[in-house]
């Protein structure tokens, strides 16, 4: 008589979601081939991280630059190099199908230094009136 043996139970270590994997992977290869490529306009850009959509099929990276005078050129390289990005994910994963990446500024961390400016503004108006 057959028995269907249950499969084992993966135990031990973190359980995430495989499109939580590709994102930090795909963080990690692209922030990687920057810094291969030695080009001179991505010197200040930061790989903030990434999404990918549900089917593995489009993904988009965020990124940040350190002075908003080098964007323009920033974005320029990191489109103009989007296929070596995605060619060294694509050799580095036993994925069949490599996402198609898009760059694009992350806005979370310029959110993020309005507020503190706008905080610092506070604190400084609040002491000039004491």
């Amino acid at each position: 008589m057959n028995q269907r043996r249950n499969k084992p139970v993966r135990r031990g270590g973190p359980k995430y979601a495989r499109t939580d994997r590709v994102k930090e992977l795909i963080r990690e290869v692209v922030a990687t081939e920057i810094e291969r490529l030695g080009d001179e306009r991505l010197f200040s850009v930061a790989i903030t991280g990434a999404d990918v959509d549900n089917e593995l099929t489009k993904a988009v990276v965020y990124f940040d630059v350190l002075d908003e005078e080098d964007l323009p050129t920033a974005q320029l390289a990191l489109d103009e190099n989007r296929y070596r990005f995605q060619k060294a994910f694509g050799e580095g994963t036993r994925m069949r199908r490599t996402p198609r990446f898009e760059f694009q500024l992350d806005a979370s961390i310029g959110g993020a230094s309005r507020i503190e400016k706008i905080l610092s503004d506070i604190k400084a108006s609040e002491q000039e009136s004491n």
